[in-house]
């Protein structure tokens, strides 16, 4: 063994041989490290073991967890469905009660009818006192006597007619409001009749005297010409018509451009035109008296054989199936069927009114009389319709508008005046073959009278060759000024009168052109004729929100906020004034600020402004509703309208999630500006439920769990009465009833559940 240069040592047998060994440190040998000790079988059994029996304990602890917290949750459901149950039982036991208490409220509807019939007939009395020489226009043979003796007056002058026309507009509009204001009951098919035919005479007699009078300036028009250009023109205003006529008298092929002094309103005619003898007439009457009175209308005798019809078959349907009682999904709006259940509802709602109307000497009074000889469920199903007004009845019709038909299809450029709505009135533009002119012969004045009287040009002239006419025949531009009392919040729409076809008509006019500043459209027609304005009927629809507020004692203010506008309503016993209008958020000053009117010639002052937030019976085939069952949506007009004096109600965005038996608004007390800062409570109501629920407007999910301490209850009503001031509920009990029958007709009206 010996040492190598490294300091280890090696074996000195190998030395000679050159081959040296893994040298290894002097000091003591090093032990080596142990391995890891292998697990033996019975060690790998015992561990398994224990790692199942921690797994079985733990899951045995899971299930006994499971099985605790779901015997507290079916002991939480219990007391809840116990506690439910008592609450309905509850309700039930007093629902009678409640339903008495309801009955004596709404007498305030049949009272309101009453006295509303007091004050026709002592309006009748009055307009018979005074003896003012104007026709009463509930007495027929006084409007044919004034229609008689008007057709007999001759050669009256445009001054003269104008004059006239207004006592004649104020007939039809008094008209119209007996037939829309008076209830079906009071009213026979003769009399109906009778009125409907009185206006149309007065219509077409204020044409005629119109053109007769006009006749009468063009014989005149060469002693009224302008010393400047040689023509006539002539501008002749009043608050309901105003009339713009040229004649040429120079017939200058140079002078085609035609503009009335002062205003930027004319024509630009064709070179045949400038050298005829013709006048142009632009008359613009307030007022529209050709399209047809009840273009939407649908008769009775349809409306009752549909409902026979769709009744028969629901009955006969409910008979064979009757597990389709239960409510499907609803179906998107504007399709032509409906959820049977709701249909069926719908149809039996209909059907009662029909019923009420097959026996019209049974008053309103009488039928809530027979009442206190009925049992309680008779009682509650006949108070749900029987105890309105007979006008706030005509207005809940439109809650049917399910089972009406969609309106026929039309023929191409035809308009759809279930659609759109003719506004601003009618531009009367007309071709006029110029009148012999009157002569001063010796002293005198001659002038040749025609038979046939005041006649149309014809342009372009009737040919049997077709040439170029764009270019022989070019269209006539037209500069017409948009009057202020009408908004459109869409660019307006010229559509023409089709006289053959009795109908609006978009074709034939081109080139349109609408300065939005100064009011002014310009557009070319190939021919003149009476032309409009419309806009979509439903620009306003559906409402992004609503509100509805008391001011006072009998009085409120209606809130409703569409796309375009925030329009306030402000009612107070049986009249409607229009409070505000704000268009983008900046007030907007109208003509109808602060006049106060009864609510049915609000209504149609409002749709005649452009201003339309009320559906009609077509309405929802052109706007995607909320649609409500008419039974329930019916039932909470009355009630808000009953509570109003005292109580806000407001928009609820739940509204749209719950099906649609059932509505959800909020609502609060509102005495006075001190209570304004309370809480909005979630009211849902079915027609014969109503709850308070617990979640609040900004939840993130729907539920119909109740306030804590609240209980079910029948009506509005007493659900408010719960939490109400003694000062709110007297409120209610002493609301006017005029007051509460117009606030349930505004609501009929605008429908803020349905269309928001």
């Amino acid at each position: 063994m010996g040492r190598g240069k490294c300091g280890f040592r090696f074996c000195a047998a190998e030395e000679g041989t050159g081959r040296q060994e893994q040298c290894e440190p002097e000091g003591p040998k090093q032990k080596k490290a142990p391995g890891k000790k292998k697990i033996t079988k019975a060690e790998r059994l015992r561990l398994l073991q224990e790692e199942e029996e921690r797994r079985l304990k733990e899951e045995e602890e899971a299930r006994q967890k499971f099985e605790k917290e779901e015997q507290e949750r079916l002991e939480i459901q219990r007391i809840e469905r116990e506690k439910w149950n008592l609450l309905e039982k509850k309700d039930l036991e007093r629902r009678s009660e409640e339903f008495e208490e309801l009955a004596l409220l709404e007498t305030c509807f049949p009272e309101a009818e009453k006295q509303k019939r007091e004050m026709r007939v002592l309006a009748q009395w009055k307009h018979y006192t005074e003896c003012d020489g104007s026709p009463d226009p509930w007495v027929a043979q006084e409007m044919n006597t004034f229609i008689s003796l008007w057709e007999e007056e001759k050669n009256e002058t445009f001054e003269e007619v104008m004059e006239k026309s207004k006592l004649v507009l104020s007939l039809i509009e008094k008209l119209k409001l007996i037939l829309l204001e008076t209830p079906p009951s009071d009213l026979d098919n003769r009399t109906v009749l009778q009125h409907q035919g009185s206006i149309l005479r007065l219509q077409e007699l204020l044409s005629l005297k119109v053109n007769v009078a006009t006749e009468l300036l063009l014989r005149q028009a060469s002693n009224l010409a302008d010393l400047d250009t040689g023509n006539m023109e002539k501008i002749i205003r009043d608050e309901n018509v105003t009339l713009y006529v040229w004649a040429n008298l120079k017939k200058n092929p140079r002078y085609r451009t035609v503009r009335f002094s002062e205003t930027q309103i004319g024509f630009e005619i064709p070179r045949i035109l400038a050298t005829s003898n013709v006048a142009l007439q632009l008359l613009h009457t307030r007022y529209d008296h050709i399209t047809p009175l009840f273009p939407t209308a649908v008769t009775e005798e349809k409306q009752s054989s549909m409902v026979a019809v769709q009744f028969n078959n629901e009955e006969s349907t409910e008979k064979a199936n009757p597990e389709e009682k239960l409510l499907p999904e609803e179906k998107a709006a504007g399709e032509d069927e409906q959820p049977k259940p709701e249909q069926e509802r719908e149809l039996n709602f209909f059907q009662e009114e029909e019923t009420k109307y097959e026996a019209p000497e049974d008053s309103v009074l009488q039928r809530t009389s027979s009442l206190e000889e009925k049992d309680p469920q008779t009682i509650q199903h006949e108070l749900e319709m029987k105890l309105l007004s007979e006008a706030v009845t005509a207005a809940q019709l439109r809650l049917v508008e399910n089972i009406v038909d969609m309106p026929e299809a039309l023929e191409t450029y035809e308009v759809d005046l279930c659609h759109f709505s003719p506004l601003g009135g009618v531009y009367h533009l007309d071709i006029l073959e110029l009148p012999p002119q009157c002569k001063p012969v010796k002293g005198w004045m001659l002038v040749e009278i025609r038979q046939e009287g005041l006649q149309k040009f014809t342009y372009p002239p009737e040919t049997t060759e077709e040439p170029d006419s764009e270019s022989v025949f070019p269209p006539i531009e037209v500069t017409l000024e948009i009057h202020q009392s009408v908004i459109f919040f869409e660019r307006p729409k010229v559509v023409r009168w089709d006289n053959e076809g009795k109908a609006w008509r978009s074709d034939g006019i081109s080139s349109v052109y609408y300065n939005r500043e100064d009011r002014l459209l310009t557009f070319n027609m190939e021919t003149l004729s009476p032309v409009t304005l419309i806009q979509d009927a439903h620009v306003n629809m559906p409402y992004q929100s609503w509100e509805m507020s008391p001011l006072g004692m009998d009085k409120v203010l209606i809130t409703v906020k569409t796309v375009f506008l925030e329009l306030q309503i402000h009612i107070k016993a049986n009249l409607c004034m229009l409070a505000s209008v704000k268009l983008k958020g900046k007030g907007h000053e109208f003509h109808l600020n602060g006049k106060w009117m009864a609510p049915i010639p609000f209504i149609l002052a409002l749709k005649g402004a452009g201003l339309n937030i009320f559906p009609a019976v077509y309405s929802h085939f052109y706007v995607v509703v909320n649609n409500k069952v008419p039974q329930v949506e019916l039932k909470a007009y009355r009630q808000m309208a009953l509570l109003s004096s005292a109580f806000s109600f407001g928009w609820s965005k739940w509204n749209m999630v719950c099906n649609s038996t059932r509505v959800v608004f909020r609502v609060r007390e509102h005495l006075s500006e001190e209570t304004e800062h309370l809480t909005w409570w979630l009211l849902m109501f079915s027609g014969d439920r109503a709850q308070m629920l617990k979640m609040q407007e900004e939840s993130d999910k729907f539920s119909e769990a109740l306030w804590e301490g609240t209980e079910f209850h029948s009506t509005l009503y007493h659900m408010l009465k719960d939490f109400a001031s003694p000062v709110a509920m007297e409120r209610v009990r002493l609301s006017d009833c005029q007051f509460v029958n117009s606030v349930c007709y505004m609501l009929l009206s605008i429908r803020v559940l349905s269309y928001s």
